[in-house]
């Protein structure tokens, strides 16, 4: 059997396993040893998996992960998200959709003390849902809204997906933060702009709310004081060097944890509580790492990448054109896969591929613009049909609406990812502008 011919049954067995509803992570882990014994022997298989797994999770680096995830669940215990839903509702809840709006502007400032998109779609719908449901909200547009909001926190840094790409593909992890910043105020304005279209054609979809007075809006803006200072102290202190990105986390979720404490009440169950959900999610990520580092390991001795690069590069297709290939790939893995593993699997076989093309920039810029696009792409997966687990998830807290009509509210939101895609492959300075000038 030739190399790319073990690629590609490779991949059909791992398809195989994932259509039986074997984890994403076994499903790699398995396919990957076998394929690695099968092709360069058992022998050097175990030698493999004895020095590689303990290169890899030894790596310092790869501390930052837990800290971002643990600073989300203190954020979480702190009550954060009823305090910035409660500050986006004092200004926009008196227009039609306005509550909706503030969902989604909730999910962008959670997500930027969060980083998952999966805890900040349910985390804030808890907050919000009660309140759409209170004000005879559609359920088309108050899940389809939550839904698509939720997909911010893993665009709006910090963002665990975009430490793992910094870390694959040898970037600033600073960098890739400022990078996301335009791009993901772009993705939130875009969803506020799709509510508001959805409103006009429905009018009776989004009723407006009893408007705040100025005194109950500054004092619902005086909460949210203390989750700027921690965002800003995080994205500046890591971009400006007064600390390492594992510092930045660190010194994020001891920020969270004071918060937790002080305004959440939290004491011993609860501390318990956060650190038990740190490292169930930890470990899921490093072992969908795990995983997704050994099928990748057998990938390379099939040589499918390399000749696949090749291919692609003696094909004569411009590199507009083999992006666009590569984002249309990610759309469609995206409606099978989870996101952090669709990036795992795929990242070290599309970043050579994009590095060595020419888009008129050198090769940092390059791939910094890759990740955001990739990044935003799998966060449209998110909420595509038929998986769209953030779309399950909303879903699964409001039962009284039907699955086909929370799928129907994300319509108008995919269309705006569409819109916002476009725009940022038609535009690399939206992405790389700020990267610039702050460098």
């Amino acid at each position: 059997m030739t190399g790319i011919a073990a690629g590609l049954t490779g991949f059909a067995v791992l398809l195989a396993l994932m259509a039986i509803r074997i984890p994403i992570a076994v499903s790699m882990l398995a396919t990957g040893v076998v394929g690695y014994g099968l092709v360069n022997g058992w022998s050097p298989l175990l030698a493999y998996l004895k020095t590689n797994t303990y290169y890899q999770f030894s790596t310092y680096s790869l501390s930052v992960i837990p800290l971002f995830v643990l600073m989300g669940e203190f954020a979480t215990r702190a009550g954060m998200s009823r305090a910035l839903y409660r500050a986006a509702a004092a200004f926009l809840g008196q227009m039609r959709g306005g509550l909706a709006m503030a969902s989604i502007g909730g999910c962008a400032a959670f997500g930027a003390i969060c980083g998952s998109s999966l805890a900040t779609a349910a985390t804030m719908g808890q907050v919000a849902l009660p309140e759409m449901r209170r004000y005879n909200y559609s359920g088309a547009l108050s899940t389809g809204s939550l839904a698509a909001g939720g997909t911010l926190g893993i665009l709006i840094p910090p963002s665990v997906i975009l430490v793992l790409y910094a870390l694959m593909t040898e970037q600033s992890i600073a960098k890739m933060f400022v990078a996301a910043m335009i791009p993901g105020v772009i993705a939130a304005v875009g969803y506020m702009i799709a509510v508001a279209v959805f409103v006009r054609l429905r009018p009776d979809a989004g009723p407006a709310a009893p408007a705040a007075s100025w005194s109950e809006r500054l004092a619902a803006l005086k909460e949210t004081w203390s989750i700027i200072l921690i965002f800003t102290l995080v994205i500046v202190g890591m971009y400006r060097g007064w600390f390492t990105p594992t510092e930045g986390a660190a010194v994020g979720a001891f920020g969270a944890f004071v918060l937790a404490v002080l305004h959440g009440g939290m004491r011993l169950q609860g501390l318990i509580a956060c650190l038990q959900g740190t490292a169930k999610t930890s470990a899921m990520i490093f072992l969908i790492m795990l995983g997704a580092e050994m099928f990748n390991a057998f990938l390379s001795a099939t040589q499918t990448p390399m000749l696949a690069s090749q291919m692609i590069v003696d094909s004569g297709l411009s590199p507009m054109l083999v992006l666009l290939a590569i984002l249309l790939l990610y759309l469609a893995m995206g409606c099978v896969m989870d996101s952090m593993s669709m990036l795992l699997l795929t990242i070290p076989i599309f970043y050579p591929i994009i590095a060595g093309l020419d888009f008129g920039m050198n090769r940092e810029d390059t791939l910094i613009w890759f990740g955001i696009l990739a990044v935003v792409v799998v966060e449209v997966g998110l909420i595509t049909p038929p998986v769209g687990m953030n779309v399950f998830v909303i879903n699964g807290m409001a039962r009284d609406v039907p699955m086909w009509e929370s799928f129907k509210g994300v319509m108008p939101f995919l269309i705006s990812d569409i819109i916002r895609i476009g725009f940022l492959i038609a535009f690399p300075v939206v992405t790389l502008g700020l990267v610039r000038a702050l460098g």
